[in-house]
């Protein structure tokens, strides 16, 4: 017989074990590919906010139907970070990466044909679920592809991988706007090109085999054992050359047994509340910093675009240096001064709009930027990291979700709340989520850098 009726839980987590501590050849690798997808993403949910003023200016549509357009993706994307981290955990992470960038290609070009903003808006709902379910896809393929310190550099990286997406896609704009495209097609151009690097990147993973990892947990040795010959040069002698049946998971079990571990569930507890603060700072002020900086006249639209163009490449550099401090200062010391440069940042962009001082304003935008790509680094990066394997693709997804409802509620609320109490007191109410950031990162969080979780 080629399958084993009893299960080897002894061999199969020795095997889990060692798949997590020791050094993959070709993790790195896989982890790029992951975070590459993370273009993807940023040049979806980013693009729109360059191209609102454009849509704005041909449909002409009520302020919560164009914040709705903004945020749409965002609200599919919750639901896509809770079911694809979910199926990640029980049909395989390859299966849904595979899926998921499929997806992404097709809704990103059906966007640009849209007749209403109503389409828009559905359209970019469903956008969301690919979008959403690939980023837990992807820390889980991190996780258990590359060696604990280098898989949580990889993690941190996300936001670099969003600051270039954000520069290529104000890059592209200001080269329309240089031609002098016409405005409808400028937006639907954009927003359809996104399909682009999906595309790419669907044919350069397509070779990507499932995780080791997660074809030990569910008793397929012999694959388990083909994938750690070519990821890791090791045919995991521990386990039996035949697949065996394992016991099933329950998904309901994963909020139980991290409270068995004060320090994996403190650990999670500041993930999701850090992933709710940073969102919430960037979704607010950050993403409408285009649209700000038009309705306070800071230069012509074209200015604006190259401005923020500017303060995106200076965000790339943060999300770059970040990750490479992390295993100097750890996760509480780049979490605990990111959010206080975004704090005080915040209040300097308050007080630039109380006195209509427009040169400063850029400068304090700057700073915020620079201190949200620390601030964001980790948030996803500890609760996948520290969760148990056979949970973690619905750890990643349940992370995911706390950044993916508020930076729905606030895309999609925040013109609303500009309109109704002014630019400079909206910017003042975004510096009580770093102030609960802070807070998290100071009394909650403990050193996790370097965790080994089995």
């Amino acid at each position: 017989m080629s399958t084993m009726a009893m299960p080897q839980p002894a061999a199969s987590e020795a095997a889990v074990r060692y798949l997590i501590t020791n050094y993959s050849p070709k993790g790195n690798k896989v982890g790029w590919l992951m975070m590459a997808s993370i273009l993807v993403e940023a040049w979806d949910l980013y693009s729109i906010a360059f191209v609102l003023i454009f849509i704005k200016e041909q449909y002409n549509p009520d302020p919560l139907m164009l914040g709705l357009a903004a945020a749409g993706t965002q609200g599919g994307a919750l639901i896509g970070a809770l079911l694809g981290g979910w199926l990640s955990d029980k049909i395989g992470r390859r299966v849904m990466f595979l899926i998921t960038m499929v997806m992404f290609i097709v809704l990103a070009l059906a966007q640009a044909f849209v007749p209403s903003v109503g389409w828009l808006v559905v359209i970019r709902f469903l956008l969301g679920i690919p979008l959403g379910s690939d980023i837990s896809t992807g820390y889980t393929y991190i996780m258990e592809s590359m060696a604990k310190g280098e898989r949580e550099v990889m993690g941190n990286r996300w936001q670099f991988m969003f600051a270039v997406g954000e520069v290529l896609t104000i890059g592209v704009i200001v080269i329309f706007l240089l031609l002098d495209i016409h405005h409808e097609t400028l937006w639907r151009v954009t927003l359809g090109l996104g399909a682009l690097p999906a595309l790419i990147i669907l044919i350069m993973r397509h070779d990507v085999p499932e995780t080791a990892v997660w074809l030990v947990q569910k008793g397929r040795f012999r694959e388990a054992k083909k994938v750690a010959r070519e990821m890791f040069n090791d045919d995991l002698a521990m386990l039996p050359d035949q697949d065996v049946v394992m016991p099933k998971v329950r998904t309901s079990a994963f909020l139980a047994d991290l409270k068995k571990d004060p320090i994996r569930w403190r650990a999670t507890i500041y993930g999701w509340i850090a992933c709710f603060a940073q969102a919430s700072e960037f979704s607010t002020f950050a993403f409408y910093l285009p649209v700000l900086f038009a309705m306070v006249g800071v230069s012509s639209i074209l200015g604006n675009n190259l401005v923020t163009m500017g303060l995106f490449c200076l965000a790339a550099v943060s999300g770059w240096v970040g990750p490479l401090l992390t295993p100097k200062i750890g996760h509480r010391g780049i979490a605990i001064a990111g959010f206080s440069i975004v704090l005080v940042s915040l209040l300097v962009a308050a007080f630039a709009l109380y006195t209509d001082n427009k040169i400063l304003l850029p400068f304090a935008a700057a700073a915020m930027l620079w201190g949200h790509y620390w601030d964001a680094s980790n948030c996803m990066t500890i609760p996948t990291m520290v969760a148990k394997p056979k949970y973690r693709g619905t750890a990643s997804g349940f992370a995911y979700m706390f950044v993916k409802l508020p930076s729905f509620l606030a895309i999609f609320l925040f013109p609303s709340l500009f309109a109704a109490i002014g630019q400079a007191n909206a910017t003042l109410f975004v510096a009580i989520f770093p102030v609960i950031g802070l807070l998290a990162a100071v009394f909650i969080l403990p050193e996790v850098y370097g965790y080994e979780n089995d």
